[in-house]
């Protein structure tokens, strides 16, 4: 189908039903308003069966949805960047990734302030329902069946015109006119494949301008998101993913892969390039194909990425941050605080944007084959070429490469391994975590490999920290984390309890 840049679909109103104060970050008052933005689009747009919705006055077609919006009171109060976060099967993800404290991680979805991180760098927040079911009211049509079929590929334009709208429009309705000088896009998982998707679909491009000038996709893995096709409801065309049983579900992992391949897509269009991270999480690898992104689906060597893209590995992540045990896994999941580098990476990107300043390179882990007995989504039949890498590890099974922040570099256990059972959506994205024993003699009675703490810091606490502070300095000087988290993360390894501070003679003798 033919790209057609002459947009003329737009948001034409925005009704606000609720105001709700969310407190002072650096004296600056913050509010969340919750409301519907009313649309049109052009039944000539580049949208599967669009033009056979039915079509109003204005010959347009017409949709609504739902939106959050996160902003000072006084709009203007804000440093003008816009985060457009796109919902994870309806639930927003921006307070997750960025307001997370470490023990106590915000469940995707919550919109509480948590850190307080993005209100306090004066980002404004928008997240627009794309989904079906989800609070997006699509176009619709009847089919020669008589099936009611949705046009759920209108979620692309939603966002993309809830963003312009807030940007562009001079309307009253507009609480954020004039108050907006960049836009990111932020998508976690199901929505990172939503954006990848959106770019490749040619929706970020209106009139000859850019909408969303820095994207930022986590946890993807090598997957798009199949949404240019009708549905007929109840469920979205968008909700599945490949998953035991099915490993060849279609639609999810297909070409192409590369962002090479991705950002040579919007050149063939002569599209102005937007700047890209992409950040993969350790399961990543094992339950979503993520090596395809690095090297495609021929061949196992690693591809050389465009210079508007940097891609990062979390070293141990799992796919969820959460630390509440489900019942149903067989193992601890994974405790590895992912938000400290998720923030630096948000930072980065702004100053790549607005700054122009080069962001820290890439950095990824070693990969090889897996093994035989290994939890791992091979390749699905129909990519014959195709090789499913994962992590290399260390003695202790930790990963090598990628970002290692301190809890890897510094271990106290063993991060990132897929937890089973796989055939469990929370289980098989929960990853473990498996803590080294305390004392050699307890590791040798259970015949574990791996050197105990004892073996590890024979000097105690103090050389645990320590070495934490080397590892966190570093990361701070090398972009990959922010100073305001390193402290955190020091103090938090002043705190473990495993191990003892130095022994000193005692003040008082009993």
């Amino acid at each position: 189908m033919a790209f057609n840049p002459l947009v003329v679909s737009a948001v034409k109103r925005l009704t606000i039903s609720k105001t709700i104060p969310l407190g002072s970050y650096r004296s600056i008052p913050f509010v969340r308003l919750e409301g519907m933005a009313h649309g049109e689009l052009c039944p000539t747009e580049h949208i599967s069966d669009l033009d056979k919705a039915p079509r109003n006055a204005n010959g347009n077609v017409e949709y609504q949805t739902r939106f959050v919006l996160i902003a000072p009171a006084e709009f203007k109060q804000g440093q003008g960047r816009l985060l457009v976060d796109v919902p994870n099967r309806g639930l927003p993800v921006t307070h997750a990734f960025y307001n997370s404290s470490r023990q106590q991680p915000l469940p995707i979805g919550s919109l509480d302030t948590g850190l307080g991180f993005l209100q306090e760098q004066g980002f404004m927040m928008v997240s627009t329902q794309w989904e079906l079911g989800q609070g997006f009211e699509p176009p619709w049509f009847v089919d020669e069946q008589g099936v009611m079929r949705f046009v759920e590929a209108a979620g692309f334009a939603a966002v993309r015109d809830v963003a312009r709208f807030l940007r562009d429009s001079v309307q009253p309705d507009n609480p954020l006119a004039g108050a907006i000088k960049r836009i990111y896009a932020i998508g976690y998982s199901q929505t990172s494949r939503f954006l990848k998707s959106f770019l490749l679909n040619g929706f970020n491009i209106v009139q000859g301008r850019q909408v969303i000038e820095g994207f930022h996709l986590v946890g993807g893995a090598a997957g798009q998101l199949p949404l240019m096709a009708s549905g007929a409801g109840p469920g979205t065309v968008a909700g599945s993913t490949p998953a035991p049983p099915n490993l060849e579900h279609r639609g999810v992992h297909e070409e192409p892969f590369t962002y090479a391949a991705v950002i040579a897509t919007l050149q063939a269009r002569n599209e102005l390039l937007p700047k890209i991270f992409v950040t993969h999480f350790n399961i990543d690898y094992m339950g979503g194909r993520a090596s395809l992104t690095r090297t495609g689906a021929q061949g196992t060597a690693d591809l050389a990425l465009p210079d508007s893209v940097r891609m990062y590995d979390i070293a141990g992540s799992a796919h969820l941050n959460i630390r509440e045990q489900y019942k149903l896994c067989e193992s601890m999941h994974g405790q590895l605080d992912w938000s400290p580098p998720l923030r630096a990476q948000l930072i980065a990107l702004d100053h790549w944007v607005s700054e122009q300043r080069d962001p820290p390179p890439s950095c990824l882990m070693l990969l090889r084959h897996p093994r035989a007995d290994e939890a791992v989504f091979g390749a699905p039949q129909y990519l014959p070429e195709a090789t499913v890498l994962v992590p290399q590890t260390d003695a202790d099974d930790n990963p090598l490469g990628g970002i290692q922040v301190p809890d890897v570099a510094v271990p106290l256990g063993t991060h990132g391994r897929p937890n089973a059972p796989v055939t469990h959506v929370i289980c098989r994205t929960a990853g473990t975590y498996k803590p080294f024993f305390a004392l050699q003699q307890e590791r040798l009675q259970a015949n574990d490999p791996r050197l105990s703490l004892e073996e590890r810091y024979p000097e105690g606490l103090n050389q645990y920290v320590q070495r934490v502070r080397e590892v966190s300095d570093q990361l701070v000087a090398q972009r990959y984390l922010l100073a305001a988290d390193a402290a955190v993360i020091i103090n938090a390894a002043a705190d473990e309890m495993h191990l003892k501070p130095t022994p000193t003679r005692p003040i008082f003798c009993l």
